[in-house]
């Protein structure tokens, strides 16, 4: 019955996949419009997300930036379906630009491991297409509470690349799976930015708010020798025909792989950060990255009400 949900899912994906470019950019916006019009949770933490990280801002500018970051990312939803649902050599043809191979080539000829850190940022969909196509890889994922959500999304990653993308779920067993694949001198993919349980992690400024941030990539890095690369497909264009993308992949900064884990916790989330502000539209603010506070300092979950 699972199975059946998610193909069934995968059914109505493939009809919104295969609509024009320009319809699935006013469907997106039209989405857009009725989050904000009700005021749903999408809408609601963006709004916590810009007050804390851009307290200069004024209200009028977080207002505009709001609107920008409803539409960009219901766009960037309806342009997924799309991805999951059409060959990914077709999908792959998007990039108009591509930035820093030579960096992911060279690691991949070294032989010590190569750990990409992918954050929410632009297309990350896409990205693990372009991925795929590379190398084989392990490409570590948060599994949604859905079984039927689940599912879907092994059905939505196969494609051509089922036997080169091993997904490992974010749990107990994962850093043995990871740290033997990156032993062998293999591919790992990692998001970054997704907030890890309380205890696996360090609390480090994102947008000068102490953000609990994952330990694993650090430990990872540190113990394996592996090189640390980041990487993202940022939207460069959205032509009606269809959206171009810029791969980007740049080294990580020093202090990646530090043996104390608040210092690559704070390198980890400066990274991240800098891309993030390249365009603060293409980042994904509907998450919730500062539910849980540092213990002892009075703050609240600031998305209580939301």
């Amino acid at each position: 019955m699972t199975r059946f949900a998610a193909r069934l899912l995968y059914f109505f994906a493939g009809l919104i996949g295969r609509l024009p470019w320009s319809w699935q950019m006013r469907l997106g916006d039209a989405i857009a419009a009725l989050w904000q019009r009700r005021d749903a949770r999408e809408s609601r933490v963006v709004r916590v997300n810009l007050a804390l990280a851009y307290p200069e801002l004024l209200a009028a500018e977080r207002e505009q930036w709001q609107r920008a970051i409803m539409r960009t990312t219901a766009r960037q939803a309806v342009e997924t379906l799309r991805l999951w649902t059409r060959p990914h050599a077709e999908n792959l043809r998007l990039l108009r630009e591509q930035h820093g191979t030579e960096l992911f080539d060279a690691a991949l000829a070294s032989g010590k491991g190569l750990i990409v850190a992918a954050p929410h940022y632009g297309n990350w969909e896409l990205l693990n297409q372009w991925l795929a196509w590379r190398t084989p890889l392990a490409i570590l994922y948060r599994p949604p509470e859905s079984a039927v959500g689940e599912a879907f999304l092994n059905l939505v990653r196969a494609d051509t690349d089922a036997q080169r993308v091993t997904q490992v779920r974010a749990e107990g067993a994962a850093v043995r799976q990871l740290w033997k694949r990156l032993s062998a001198g293999g591919v790992v993919g990692i998001l970054p930015d997704q907030q890890p349980k309380a205890g696996d992690g360090e609390f480090a400024p994102f947008f000068g708010v102490p953000a609990l941030t994952m330990t694993l990539l650090g430990r990872l890095a540190e113990r394996t020798g592996a090189t640390v690369l980041f990487a993202y497909c940022e939207r460069i264009d959205t032509h009606t025909d269809n959206p171009g993308f810029a791969l980007r992949i740049e080294a990580a900064p020093a202090g990646i792989a530090d043996a104390d884990p608040q210092r690559a916790c704070d390198v980890l989330n400066a990274a991240v950060e800098r891309i993030a502000r390249r365009d603060p539209a293409q980042y994904q603010w509907t998450y919730k990255r500062y539910t849980l506070r540092p213990s002892g300092n009075g703050e609240d979950n600031p998305y209580r009400s939301g």
